[in-house]
């Protein structure tokens, strides 16, 4: 898994990065997207939010450092879309990531 490089949508206007919320009530357990490919997360943009497409920039990031990135951006876990059509996310909390 180390090996393995994730990317991620990052907003031009304010540096954060695109997350989500697998229970609607849980406002503080916010989860990062990543994707497995920068073509997954562009689809994801134009399928999802085509008026927000030119406001995301998409980065990548080693697997390595994905708790860190978690930890400094006080998000719950990954969410990790496999889908982007009709997203298929599967959520995983940060304590169970290897």
């Amino acid at each position: 898994m180390y090996s393995q490089v994730y990317f991620l949508l990052r907003s031009k206007q304010d540096g954060r990065h695109l997350a989500a919320r697998p229970d609607e009530t849980a406002t503080d357990q916010t989860y990062l997207l990543i994707f497995a490919a920068d073509y997954e997360a562009l689809s994801y943009l134009s399928t999802h939010a085509p008026e927000a497409r030119d406001r995301f920039a998409v980065e990548s990031v080693p697997a390595y450092q994905l708790k860190d990135l978690l930890n400094r951006w006080g998000f719950a876990g990954v969410g990790k879309v496999s889908d982007p059509t009709p997203p298929i996310v599967q959520f995983t909390p940060r304590d169970r990531l290897a």
